[in-house]
């Protein structure tokens, strides 16, 4: 309750502060566009994919569901989609989010038996007033679209998952096992952000955990004003710090995407204090087309196409080999 004309005039700066927050804009002629970024090493045939799509002045919505749909049909990419490590009790769950340039999102998490989750959400955004379907309800809405019910656990992966119940210890191996999330940001032609990050999870995770990567703000998150931020890591820890909508936050204040994924790693870090032993990245994509990317552990990289052509970079890390 407003008592008087102090807290009447108190509360008003405060609003405007809020409103009046800065974010630059830039010159068109400046903006490095299109362009499409994506975290590890598999991003490299993912933005083969989403670039088709820019380099015909296509949406960056309809790339980022191109492109990361590559690696939910690879079985060699063990993190994502069909060959994924399963849960504890051998099921593949998969998780998925996207979001386009007018803050428009769709997401579904512990979804089983289909390939593509990303193109679930793409519909979950498209075609319902909501934002996420999850597990039995995610399957009945991907199978009245059209999809078809397949076994995902491939007999590598199944392999994988019996010889962990020997000791049935869960103990995740850094960059490997549980952090090679597929996130995806593009810049197009119109000079539009859109963003993408698809996921089976932790690997021999407890039967229906859900990370940060079908989260709006935790695992990815786009704001046409300023940038677009994706994560890759332990998604309990992006979950708690809100890890993506910070970053986009700390680009608005006028950070390069690199200095604000930095400062996000940073405070994560600093809130758990012996952090050696998580990873945690992000990679952000800014409205004049700039990327950058931070860590904690060395051995994170990420995929970059633009008319340049392409390259997969390393990200800086706090930590040092």
């Amino acid at each position: 309750m407003i008592n008087n004309r102090r807290d009447f005039l108190k509360l008003s700066a405060i609003s405007s502060a809020v409103a009046l927050i800065p974010f630059k804009t830039v010159a068109k002629s400046k903006v490095n566009k299109p362009i499409v970024v994506s975290t590890w090493q598999h991003g490299l045939a993912a933005n083969k994919a989403a670039w088709q799509i820019l380099a015909e002045h296509g949406k960056a919505i309809d790339a980022v569901e191109a492109g990361v749909r590559i690696p939910e049909a690879d079985p060699d990419v063990m993190t994502v989609g069909y060959g994924g490590y399963p849960d504890r009790e051998g099921n593949v769950t998969l998780d998925a989010c996207i979001m386009d340039e007018n803050q428009n999102c769709g997401s579904v998490a512990c979804l089983q038996h289909i390939m593509h989750p990303i193109s679930v959400a793409r519909l979950v955004m498209d075609k319902t007033p909501h934002v996420m379907l999850v597990g039995e309800g995610a399957l009945q809405f991907a199978k009245s679209q059209g999809f078809q019910e397949q076994n995902l656990l491939t007999s590598k992966a199944k392999k994988a998952w019996q010889d962990w119940l020997v000791k049935s210890k869960y103990a995740p191996v850094i960059n490997i096992e549980n952090h090679d999330t597929i996130g995806m940001l593009a810049l197009d032609s119109n000079g539009d952000l859109s963003g993408a990050c698809t996921t089976s999870g932790a690997a021999f995770k407890m039967s229906g955990r859900v990370g940060d990567s079908p989260i709006i703000g935790a695992g990815l998150y786009v704001d046409n004003e300023v940038g677009a931020a994706t994560a890759t890591g332990m998604g309990e820890l992006m979950i708690k710090t809100v890890g993506c909508h910070l970053v986009v936050e700390m680009m608005r204040q006028g950070m390069t995407p690199t200095q604000a994924c930095k400062a996000a790693v940073e405070r994560i870090a600093h809130k758990l204090g012996d952090y050696k032993q998580f990873q945690v990245g992000f990679l952000a994509l800014s409205k004049s087309g700039e990327y950058g990317s931070f860590c904690i552990q060395p051995g994170f990289n990420y995929a970059v196409t633009s008319k340049a052509g392409s390259q997969l970079l390393d990200a800086a890390s706090i930590l040092k080999v």
